[in-house]
C-alpha cells in the first residue's frame, strides 16, 4: 500500500490562472509560497526558507472559486504529489506540483488585504453547491 496524501498552508503568490483543456475542463493553476522555519548551523538563528509550490485544481469547483484566489489570500489545500515530464527546445524538463483535492480559505472575510477585489467565500470547496455557511460563526459556544 502506498499513501499520496499533501496538506499545505500558506499566501498566494499570484492571482489563479483558469483556464480549459482541448475537451473544456477547467483548469486552474495557483502558488502557494510555504515557510519553513530552519536553525542556521553557522550563527545558530532561526532564518525562514520560503518554499513556492505549484498547485493545480480541475472541474467545475475551481471554475467557481477562481475569483476569490488572488495574490496573497492565505489557504490551507489537500492533495496529491504529481511529477511530470517533458521536453521543450531539446532539453527534458520535470517537476513536482500538488493536485488539489481541496481547498480552504484562511483568510476571514472581515480581513482587508489590499490585493483582493472580493471577499474570500466563507465556506471550503470541498462541496459543491453548499449552502453559504462561515467558518467564523459567533453562534458556536466554544
Amino acid at each position: 500500500m502506498s499513501i499520496n496524501k499533501v496538506v499545505i498552508s500558506g499566501n498566494l503568490t499570484r492571482d489563479a490562472e483558469l483556464r480549459q483543456t482541448a475537451s473544456g475542463l477547467p483548469v486552474l493553476g495557483l502558488g502557494i509560497a510555504v515557510n519553513d522555519r530552519r536553525r542556521n548551523q553557522a550563527s545558530g538563528a532561526w532564518e525562514d526558507y520560503t518554499n513556492f509550490i505549484d498547485c493545480t485544481m480541475f472541474g467545475t469547483r475551481a471554475e467557481g472559486i477562481a475569483p476569490y484566489l488572488t495574490k496573497g489570500t492565505k489557504v490551507a489545500i489537500e492533495g496529491k504529489l504529481r511529477w511530470s515530464q517533458w521536453e521543450r527546445d531539446g532539453q527534458k524538463r520535470s517537476k513536482i506540483e500538488v493536485i488539489v483535492d481541496e481547498i480552504e480559505f484562511l483568510t476571514s472575510r472581515d480581513s482587508s488585504y489590499s490585493q483582493q477585489s472580493s471577499p474570500a467565500p466563507s465556506h471550503t470547496s470541498r462541496i459543491p453547491d453548499a449552502p453559504d455557511v462561515s467558518v467564523y460563526d459567533e453562534e458556536i459556544p466554544f
